[in-house]
């Protein structure tokens, strides 16, 4: 029980102000130079040259599963594959059959949002080309991001430059799951959003407003777009515009997408929606699998 409650908490230290790149860069370069797997027995890989464009993978269970693909959040600036999954969603998702994998990206101010983009990109883009090797089946691919995870993944399946770039067309995945994001419309997140995260919006996103607005995925939800979308948000003023806008837009483009407003208030909902997702007492875990199930079946 200490275990998994340490495991809980490590995500709010991260975003409280904890690793910083450099030290995720040393451990992931001294894991690697050991040979050593992630605790929980997943295959590290390297999808780039950076130590921090790195993924765990854990195999699915019989021929060809679907793959889910979980992208952390932590402000663009902190955060890790090794303790911001959640502590249910490996067990969970392996255990429906799928295969799972995480990753990391590169953090700001070392890399730039644009690249943290292309980062998932390029992930999808390398295990697809090892599906055959890792047992999953590339055309079915769900991508699922937190907080700035969650814009990360919008982002990459409406602007399709990030595909392009990595050799993708844009059904590469089959469906993107973001829970709780805010910033899918930078400029109004950064209007409105309150001086709490003003800071970490500006060191992510600058002062050019063509920029802000490049990284707005409800700004590009004209098609073509990934497949599908389900997207999933607590309580929270700014998250539930965002998300209520997004949906809007990609209707809008006739991109099919579902909204489900979860429990939860505020920065606790905010952790929840990640902690929980995989808790099959959980309501968030129950839309999820259904949607899924009927996007991969």
């Amino acid at each position: 029980m200490r275990g998994r409650f340490f495991l809980l908490l490590i995500p709010a230290l991260l975003l409280a102000g904890g690793v910083e790149a450099k030290t995720l860069r040393e451990r992931w370069a001294a894991r690697m130079e050991k040979g050593q797997q992630t605790p929980s027995g997943a295959q590290a890989m390297a999808y780039g040259k950076d130590a921090l464009q790195s993924l765990d993978y854990w195999r699915g269970k019989g021929a060809k599963p679907p793959l889910i693909l979980f992208v952390h959040g932590g402000g663009w600036k902190r955060g890790s594959k090794d303790n911001a999954t959640g502590a249910a969603k490996v067990d969970h998702y392996t255990g429906l059959g799928y295969a799972f994998a995480s990753i990391n990206y590169r953090l700001v101010p070392a890399a730039t949002v644009e690249e943290q983009a292309q980062d998932v990109a390029d992930a999808i883009a390398y295990l697809r080309g090892k599906a055959g090797t890792l047992g999953f089946d590339p055309e079915r691919i769900v991508l699922m991001g937190h907080s700035a995870g969650a814009h990360l993944v919008a982002l990459v399946g409406t602007d399709m430059r990030y595909f392009a770039n990595a050799g993708l067309a844009p059904d590469a995945v089959k469906g993107v799951i973001p829970l709780d994001g805010a910033a899918y419309d930078v400029p109004r997140q950064m209007q409105e959003g309150g001086r709490f995260m003003a800071g970490t919006y500006e060191q992510a996103f600058g002062a050019d407003p063509a920029r802000q607005k490049a990284l707005s995925p409800t700004l590009h939800a004209t098609m073509p777009n990934a497949p599908a979308f389900l997207i999933l948000h607590v309580d929270r003023a700014d998250g539930t515009a965002q998300s209520e806008a997004l949906a809007t837009a990609l209707r809008a483009a006739g991109t099919p997408v579902e909204i489900h407003a979860l429990e939860g208030r505020g920065l606790r909902g905010h952790m929840q929606i990640n902690r929980s997702m995989g808790d099959p007492d959980y309501a968030g875990t129950t839309i999820v699998d259904a949607w899924v199930k009927r996007l991969v079946r």
